[in-house]
């Protein structure tokens, strides 16, 4: 009786000589259920993206039509008239050359940036500050701050508005009345919203005040994330608290100071509600940013396709902004590696 002998194909399936193989992928079909079964894996690939897509479809709806719908409306000459008689003008891009050859726009743009400046200059530096001295703070009096900080980040931002309001009024103000206890008698009715410079000053405070918990609130918790060994390690090479803070804490802390530093950029830059509800742009429009030029052009004058147009190229530089800050990120990370 001859002993039958067996070859392993390509596959590991056994062959016995002088059979044919079976055909090639049969081994691995077998294997996998069968060749036309995709893996577990495979089938719940797509879970992501159903999950995503409620969400995306509410960003189109309420964000992305309203956009093509502006975008549309910048090419129209869109004026009472126009409204009434429900006729629609295209007339190109009259609405963006009359913007862009408009000394008053670029003047709003130049203001709308030392603005954007100086709150968000003062809005990282006390939020950074109060943010380490939360992590420096007893239980007690970190939860009391904590609170008090939520609180006014909470507070809507037209009532926050209307107090500030209230604090500055030129009769009967909380502000004007502690200058005159003070000895300052001049200052009896004194109008805060008299001048840009103090005007500009009242909207500071206003923005400053609320934008600050954002940032003090997620500073204290990046810097909870950093060893304590480093500390422990500094203090006893000697160094002292702003070595300590250089070399230690603000390594730790940059990205979230990048990621804090473009949000607030983006917020103030677009603030609408506080600069507008505290004087309406005034006096002699001098202090209205973008949002508000934009606003008063289209609604006020109700020149409406103009005011399009400016909230579009207001977009187009706030993208310009996200693309500076986005290479800026991306150069950093190809940095450390």
């Amino acid at each position: 009786m001859s002993v039958q002998t067996e070859q392993a194909d390509a596959d590991g399936v056994s062959v016995r000589k002088g059979e044919a193989p079976p055909p090639r992928g049969a081994g691995s079909a077998t294997k996998n259920g069968g060749g036309g079964r995709r893996s577990p894996r495979a089938r719940g690939s797509f879970a992501p993206y159903a999950l995503l897509l409620p969400a995306t479809i509410v960003t189109i709806v309420l964000l992305g039509w309203p956009l093509v719908k502006n975008g549309m409306l910048s090419f129209q000459n869109l004026n009472p008239k126009q409204l009434i008689l429900h006729l629609t003008e295209w007339n190109g891009v009259e609405n963006y050359k009359e913007t862009l050859t408009n000394e008053d726009f670029w003047r709003v743009v130049l203001r709308s940036f030392l603005f954007t400046t100086v709150n968000v200059v003062l809005i990282m530096v006390l939020g950074t500050l109060i943010g380490l001295l939360l992590a420096r703070l007893g239980q007690r009096m970190r939860v009391t701050l904590l609170i008090g900080l939520v609180l006014a980040w909470a507070m809507p931002i037209i009532a926050a508005t209307t107090v500030f309001q209230w604090l500055f009024a030129q009769r009967f103000g909380v502000v004007n009345y502690l200058f005159v206890q003070l000895g300052f008698e001049g200052m009896a009715d004194h109008n805060w919203l008299g001048t840009q410079f103090s005007t500009f000053a009242v909207v500071t405070l206003v923005i400053v005040w609320q934008s600050i918990p954002f940032v003090a609130i997620n500073l204290y918790a990046a810097s909870t994330t950093i060893p304590r060994e480093l500390y422990e390690a500094a203090a006893l090479d000697g160094a002292d608290s702003w070595k300590i803070f250089r070399t230690v804490t603000f390594p730790f802390l940059k990205p979230f100071l990048w990621a804090t530093l473009f949000l607030e950029v983006i917020w103030v830059f677009k603030s609408f509600a506080q600069v507008f509800a505290i004087n309406q742009g005034k006096p002699d429009r001098l202090t209205e940013t973008l949002p508000v030029y934009a606003y008063i052009e289209g609604f006020g004058n109700q020149h409406f396709g103009m005011g399009a147009a400016i909230s579009i190229l207001t977009i187009l530089i706030l993208l310009l902004l996200t693309a500076y800050y986005l290479r800026t990120v991306i150069k950093q990370e190809e940095d450390e590696l």
